[in-house]
């Protein structure tokens, strides 16, 4: 086998492993879900947030809210080639309290029970309509003199 043969069958083997490659999903978790033995140790009406943290840890978010809730976040994306990630299951655990810190509902939701939820949404309106960036930049010649530069 002349070199040349071997070079070309290393390009072609090397070709059919980036693109096997390439065709393989790649699954990545992300975040912490507490397990159902674990929430098991958290009793409505009884447990306070210090035995939440003892059971299950301290929340990746929590409610904005005095006595809001704690919120655990687990998701799964699965990246296939030059796609963009998908994200293809979520868990999220609502941990809700009381003024006092008292547990009042633990609910578990999945990525079927999500809804789009715009959580803000700011438009600042211009009133430069039509003008193009040279345009503008041009149009600012005029208006500033020498003094006003030069600070007299």
């Amino acid at each position: 086998m002349t070199s040349t043969t071997r070079r070309a069958i290393a390009v072609i083997a090397l070709g059919a492993t980036l693109f096997a490659a390439s065709c393989t999903a790649v699954y990545r978790n992300h975040g912490y879900v507490p397990s159902e033995e674990d929430l098991a140790l958290v009793e409505v009406g009884k447990s306070n947030r210090d035995d939440v943290t003892r059971a299950v840890g301290r929340p990746s978010s929590a409610g904005l809210l005095q006595g809001a809730g704690w919120y655990y976040v687990g998701s799964r994306w699965k990246h296939f080639g030059a796609r963009a990630p998908e994200e293809i299951e979520r868990e999220v655990v609502a941990i809700s309290f009381d003024d006092k810190g008292t547990v009042t509902n633990v609910e578990r939701f999945g990525l079927e029970d999500g809804e789009v939820v715009v959580l803000s949404r700011r438009v600042t309106e211009t009133s430069i309509k039509g003008i193009g960036l040279i345009r503008q930049v041009l149009g600012s010649f005029g208006r500033v003199s020498a003094d006003q530069i030069l600070n007299r």
